[in-house]
């Protein structure tokens, strides 16, 4: 691998994302001092297939071959349904309107009122059970 690390410049790279990127994403862990070459550009190059494997599982598995397009609601959907990638279903958020999202918070709120008051009814009704 050595090798081809060291030939990573000129117009025929073997690997697509700027190495540099990746360095600085990978020291930024405290537990990195140091980073071979080797490691960065394996790091880089399982990156881009991993990102390569998400688009096409998206794309296959989601709306957009309709359109002959990938789009943000397949890699969403890819996120949320399929186990494999649930890791990323916060960085992939399925979009909602605004107002929907405000709704949901309301009835989040009312939910947790709800749940707290019989809480509260629980505990009253244990403390004149003891008495």
């Amino acid at each position: 691998v050595g090798k081809m690390a060291a030939r990573l410049g000129g117009e025929n790279r073997l690997v697509s994302l700027p190495l540099s990127r990746i360095r600085v994403i990978m020291k930024s862990s405290p537990e990195v001092s140091s980073i071979n070459q080797d490691a960065l550009f394996l790091t880089a190059k399982a990156t881009e297939l991993f990102v390569q494997y998400l688009a096409t599982y998206s794309y296959k598995h989601g709306r957009g071959k309709e359109k002959n397009a990938l789009t943000y609601s397949d890699l969403s959907h890819t996120a949320e349904e399929c186990e494999t990638f649930q890791f990323l279903a916060d960085i992939l958020p399925k979009k909602i309107l605004a107002s929907k999202y405000l709704k949901m918070l309301e009835k989040e709120k009312q939910d947790g009122e709800v749940a707290a008051d019989a809480e509260e009814e629980e505990e009253e009704e244990e403390d004149e059970d003891k008495t």
